[in-house]
């Protein structure tokens, strides 16, 4: 499987021109990266070259590294039915660089996009439809980010007065907490509350 692999990898980045930036084959998987100028090329010719033929898309999805300057990847998975093939695509981005909407040559690509534009802030340009799909239309920020605050900005529940759902700022009951409890695999050093009670062997 390598060996097929290796040949893959070999004929995309001698055919495809400078759309290939670099090649990795880790664990029976070939990954190709790209940049975005170049993305639709190489999308276009592992879509049409005869010994790719990658016509299904089976996934867009996202990565977020915030100490990168370019903080964004953003992963493509193709599959060739013809050739029993997968590859996956990947490049970086930074959150104002607008990556190329791939959905004119994988209709599929329309709503993973959306997806990974609503869940990262990555935008797609020329998308027939970039709007958000899995939060609410007023949501604010991304929720995927690593700097996204894990309690969010706002809260919403229905209001029985009001016949309705309402949005709310988030209100902690309590403050966050700080347990020195260590690891249960590693075991406490002390007695942890309640097992005082415990009858002892």
């Amino acid at each position: 499987m390598d060996e097929k692999l290796k040949e893959l990898s070999a004929h995309i980045a001698a055919t495809s021109g400078d759309a290939v930036v670099a090649s990795t084959i880790r664990l029976g998987e070939l990954t190709v990266q790209t940049t975005a100028t170049h993305l639709l090329a190489l999308m276009n010719f592992l879509h049409d070259d005869p010994k790719c033929l990658f016509r299904q898309l089976v996934d867009v999805c996202g990565a977020d590294y915030p100490e990168r300057p370019q903080r964004f990847d953003v992963v493509y998975h193709l599959l060739s039915h013809r050739l029993n093939q997968r590859v996956r695509v990947k490049l970086a981005t930074d959150e104002q660089t607008p990556v190329p909407s791939v959905s004119a040559i994988h209709p599929a690509a329309t709503w993973f996009e959306r997806e990974t534009w609503d869940m990262y802030g990555v935008w797609f340009a020329d998308h027939p439809d970039l709007r958000r799909i899995l939060t609410d239309y007023g949501f604010e920020g991304f929720p995927l980010r690593k700097d996204f605050p894990l309690t969010g900005f706002v809260e919403l529940r229905y209001d029985e007065e009001q016949k309705r759902v309402i949005y709310e700022p988030v209100k902690l009951a309590q403050e966050f907490r700080r347990f020195d409890f260590l690891s249960p695999w590693e075991g406490a050093r002390y007695v942890l509350p309640g097992d005082e009670k415990a009858s002892k062997n």
